[in-house]
């Protein structure tokens, strides 16, 4: 990428989103950091412009309000940002049966995990550079895969993303911007916590790191790959639910998610 274009990434604070910002900065782009702890976004775009050299602008906003892209879009437009790269990585899951979680987190789930990424692709896509240096960068999940028992809404939200990506990535072939879902599987974050799902088999055994993630998320980006799945084991999970009967595929996954 060249040094200077814009990036702007949701959920640029923790986890994932923070570990995208540190590469993209590193590469000397400047940034835009969306998420709703503005105190963490403060300490890290002063970090990163310190040690990259780079602008880093800081936009607090709570992606499960519905007029937070086009608040986000039109404060760019007052100062003059205009964004290469977008990165929709802002998203959230919770744990348990779809009948007892409570339906206004599950509304909100949808409003950022599908919604804020409709909605932002849609207000900045216009801007985006035409050829290789126009991108975005949606953050799925091998949940997109198969249907999940437990984390219903969560799984399809992730679908949805998967879908969205691909479909969006063959428009924009004539215009040389490109499109790419990265899907990683159980990741080192702060998501297990959140979604409540502490003690499921999901998260046992060697889990990567947010670091490897957003690594092989980056270099699937600048490679215009419209599917990225880290680690060969997530690959072949994927590979292997198309292949299966899906009944027998949705109760793999309800046996793996109950908590023992």
């Amino acid at each position: 990428m060249k040094a200077g274009n814009t990036v702007l990434i949701t959920g640029a604070s923790s986890g994932i989103g923070e570990e995208l910002t540190r590469i993209f900065a590193r590469h000397g782009a400047n940034l835009v950091m969306v998420a709703r702890h503005e105190d963490k976004l403060n300490s890290l775009a002063a970090e990163l412009s310190a040690r990259h050299q780079i602008q880093a602008t800081v936009l607090p906003a709570d992606l499960t309000d519905p007029d937070a892209p086009k608040v986000i879009f039109r404060k760019l437009a007052e100062r003059q940002i205009s964004v290469s790269i977008l990165v929709n990585n802002a998203g959230f899951g919770e744990y348990g049966f779809f009948e007892e979680i409570n339906l206004q987190k599950e509304l909100d789930m949808m409003q950022v995990n599908m919604v804020a990424v409709v909605h932002l692709s849609k207000l900045f896509l216009k801007q985006l550079p035409q050829g290789e240096e126009g991108k975005i960068l949606n953050i799925a999940s091998t949940a997109a895969f198969q249907p999940g028992p437990l984390m219903a809404v969560y799984y399809a939200s992730k679908a949805f993303v998967l879908s969205f990506s691909e479909a969006l990535a063959n428009e924009l072939q004539a215009r040389r911007v490109t499109v790419t879902a990265l899907c990683p599987g159980p990741t080192r974050t702060d998501f297990e916590r959140r979604a409540k799902l502490g003690g499921s088999d999901l998260f046992s055994g060697n889990i990567a790191s947010a670091a490897e993630v957003a690594e092989a998320g980056y270099a699937g980006l600048m490679a215009g790959k419209p599917v990225v799945i880290p680690g060969f084991k997530n690959q072949a999970q994927a590979f292997s639910v198309r292949l299966a009967p899906r009944n027998l595929v949705t109760k793999i996954v309800r046996y793996l998610q109950e908590k023992r």
